[in-house]
């Protein structure tokens, strides 16, 4: 059974593939979703008798790898969210198509029997989201939004009207800082964040819960793995021990540190790839970030890394992104960087402190919302 190439174009023409979308999800005729102006090569390998679709992870931590996503995977998935969020409705689109956050709005929206409405990445502003919101017409609505473009919209007063308009907003790719998520909400936005990636059929655990039929465990090293029926196949064309069968499911092994409590809840602490040893201390950066953007004033956005260091082994270093009026772009001068290190000492240890900082205008990117830390790495140590 061959696996079709599917080109899916930004904007609203992306709803001319729905009836190809709606035949991959019987399991029968699978198909590979890509940006409509790539030439995907698609690897051989063994797939799966019901499968669907195969999306390519982010590459986070390498080579972009092809998931196995089957009808099962996918349907589960859609049910489980619907459950979740207190029943089917109509989706908004804004994010890319050909990732798992987008293709998964399409996706839903076919299991409920609901005609998305679409708008372009690159033109979610506050008046085109007024405009979509109000040619939806089901009574429940729902949509996708990475952390940028949450942020730009409960800034601006008629971004914030058509937000509220939402029964959910599901809010991934990155996660979102804690300031951004009290503001939101508080002013009335049903903010969801969620966790999860293209080996899960996207987003399994919402605000900290997993969906329905969803277990999580943290290992000996502290690295969550997920299980359940959203757990994809494998990889297409590689072996890798990240799967395993166990006690009548599928696990994936994420490679993100974190922890679950005694309730169920996920917290996420990164990637335990991106984990910086500086002079032998273990810093997770996301505990940085988060502690960045809540304490030091006109800082909107926040990437840690390590950089090499002769001394330290690596020493913690940090992109930030400012509000207008902020810091000029640049490396911060040593005044500054021990003004910053200041307001951190009380809620980081001493050996998380920031011991290079970089304002930069725009974060680079390597996905819908996800930052580039390879690039920040390079800024950094530039």
């Amino acid at each position: 059974m061959p696996i079709t190439p599917l080109p899916l174009p930004a904007g609203p023409a992306v709803l001319e593939a729905l009836p190809v979308l709606e035949r991959a999800l019987t399991g029968t005729a699978p198909i590979h979703p890509h940006a409509s102006d790539e030439s995907p090569a698609i690897p051989e390998g063994t797939i799966p008798q019901d499968l669907a679709v195969t999306v390519a992870t982010s590459g986070s931590t390498g080579t972009p790898k092809l998931s196995l996503l089957t009808a099962a995977n996918l349907i589960a998935s859609a049910e489980a969210t619907a459950e979740r969020l207190g029943g089917h409705g109509q989706w908004l689109l804004t994010l890319p198509p050909h990732h798992i956050a987008g293709l998964q709005v399409l996706l839903r929206s076919i299991t409920a029997g609901t005609t998305p409405v679409v708008i372009e990445a690159s033109e979610v502003t506050p008046f085109a989201l007024v405009e979509a919101t109000a040619g939806m017409s089901a009574e429940r609505r729902y949509t996708s939004l990475v952390p940028t473009q949450l942020a730009r919209l409960v800034d601006d007063p008629l971004g914030l009207e058509a937000l509220r308009r939402f029964d959910a907003i599901l809010v991934g790719g990155a996660a979102t800082p804690a300031p951004l998520l009290d503001r939101a909400r508080s002013l009335g936005v049903r903010v969801v964040t969620t966790y999860g990636m293209s080996e899960t059929a996207g987003g399994c655990v919402y605000n900290g819960k997993p969906l329905r039929g969803v277990d999580v465990r943290a290992d000996d090293s502290g690295v969550i793995h997920l299980g359940g029926p959203v757990v994809a196949h494998g990889y297409l064309g590689l072996q890798t021990d990240s799967f395993v069968a166990e006690g009548g499911q599928r696990w994936f092994r994420t490679g993100d540190f974190g922890s679950v409590d005694g309730e169920g809840r996920v917290t996420i602490l990164g990637r335990a790839d991106d984990v910086i040893n500086s002079g032998g201390m273990k810093v997770a950066p996301r505990l940085v970030e988060e502690a960045v953007v809540a304490h030091v004033p006109a800082v909107t956005g926040a990437v840690v890394v390590g950089v090499p260091d002769a001394e330290w082994g690596e020493i913690v270093a940090l992109a930030a992104v400012t509000s207008p009026g902020g810091p000029p772009e640049g490396l911060v001068p040593e005044v500054g960087l021990t003004e910053i290190r200041e307001m951190l000492r009380p809620h980081l240890p001493a050996h998380a402190l920031p011991r290079r900082v970089l304002v930069v205008a725009e974060m680079p990117l390597r996905g819908p919302g996800k930052p580039d830390r390879t690039a920040v790495a390079r800024l950094l140590q530039a």
